[in-house]
C-alpha cells in the first residue's frame, strides 16, 4: 500500500500552479489583433509609442498626449492646415490618455498621468473611409487588471460627428505646437 507523502502533494501542487500561471502569461492579449468594426485595427497604429508629440491637453477628467507618424508631422511643418490644404492619405494620429493625479514629488502644484484610460487612433485614407471626408477614427479602452484593450463597439466612424466641428481644419483639433 502506497501513501502519498505531503511533500509529494505539495511539489504537485506548486508544479499545477505554475503551469496555470505560466498559461496565463503566454495568454496575454496581443493588441494588435484588435480591430473597431467596419474599420481601423491596433496594427495600423503599430510603432506609435515612439511618434512625435504634436501636442497635450487635460480636461477635467484626463491628460493626453496627441502624437502622429511621420506622414502627418512631415504635412504639419508644410504648414497644413493652416495652408488650406487637407492632409494627404496615410497621415495618423494617436491620443493616449490617462486619468490625472497630482504629483507627490514636485514642490509645487502640477497634475501627472495616473492609470492609463484609453487610446482614440486616427488615420486619413480618403478611398477607405469617404463617408466621413476620408478620416477613420477607433478607440480602443484600456483594462487595467487584465492588462487588456477593448474596441469601442462604434465603429470606424465613431469620433467623426465631433470633428466635424473642426472641418475647416481638416478635422483634426491639435495644431503642432511650437518647440
Amino acid at each position: 500500500m502506497s501513501l502519498i507523502s505531503p511533500k509529494s502533494i505539495f511539489v504537485a501542487s506548486l508544479v499545477a500552479s505554475l503551469a496555470v500561471l505560466g498559461g496565463v502569461s503566454l495568454a496575454a492579449q496581443d493588441k494588435y489583433t484588435l480591430k473597431v468594426p467596419d474599420g481601423l485595427s491596433f496594427s495600423d497604429f503599430k510603432g506609435y509609442e515612439g511618434w512625435q508629440v504634436v501636442s497635450l491637453a487635460q480636461t477635467d477628467q484626463v491628460l493626453k498626449a496627441i502624437v502622429a507618424n511621420p506622414t502627418m508631422i512631415a504635412a504639419y511643418r508644410a504648414g497644413i492646415p493652416g495652408n488650406g490644404k487637407p492632409f494627404p492619405d496615410g497621415s495618423k494620429i494617436a491620443k493616449i490618455q490617462w486619468t490625472q493625479k497630482k504629483s507627490t514629488d514636485a514642490p509645487f502644484v502640477v497634475n501627472v498621468p495616473d492609470k492609463y484610460q484609453d487610446i482614440f487612433f486616427i488615420e486619413k485614407d480618403s478611398k477607405r473611409f469617404p463617408k466621413t471626408s476620408g478620416w477613420g477614427y477607433a478607440r480602443f479602452v484600456y483594462a487595467p487588471p487584465s492588462d487588456s484593450f477593448t474596441p469601442d463597439g462604434k465603429g470606424s466612424d465613431c469620433g467623426y460627428a465631433c470633428h466635424t466641428k473642426v472641418a475647416a481644419k481638416d478635422y483634426i483639433f491639435h495644431p503642432y505646437q511650437k518647440r
